[in-house]
């Protein structure tokens, strides 16, 4: 089976402009930046969408959540707000199968968005 491009990523088969990463998770800026600042941050544990974690994966998962606040804060976000965006499927934009959260900032958001 072919590995997608996150797992390339942490591979470090491709490159990336890594802005944190630890034993369990990777974040990384977004080729295609969708905001002035747009960084994905994934678990190094393949998991194909957020439906499809398991109960086992309940301490990574408040780990990818607590760290993207943590990547927020880094990246100076937390003093006038971010989004974080978890897509879920193809009708939600999913295009990698592999849990990631957009951190996006740098700009007023919208509501509602998409």
């Amino acid at each position: 089976m072919s590995k997608n491009v996150f797992q390339k990523i942490i591979d470090r088969q491709i490159p990336a402009a890594i802005v944190y990463e630890d034993d369990l998770v990777l974040a990384f800026r977004d080729s295609n930046a969708q905001a002035p600042v747009h960084v994905l941050i994934i678990p190094k544990k393949e998991i194909p969408r957020l439906s499809e974690a398991q109960a086992e994966d309940h301490k990574l998962m408040g780990h990818l959540l607590l760290k993207s606040a943590g990547v927020a804060a880094q990246l100076g976000l937390d003093k006038t707000g971010y989004r974080l965006v978890i897509n879920n499927g193809p009708d939600a934009g999913e295009s990698v199968p592999h849990l990631h959260c957009h951190i996006l900032g740098g700009r007023k958001m919208s509501w509602p968005p998409g």
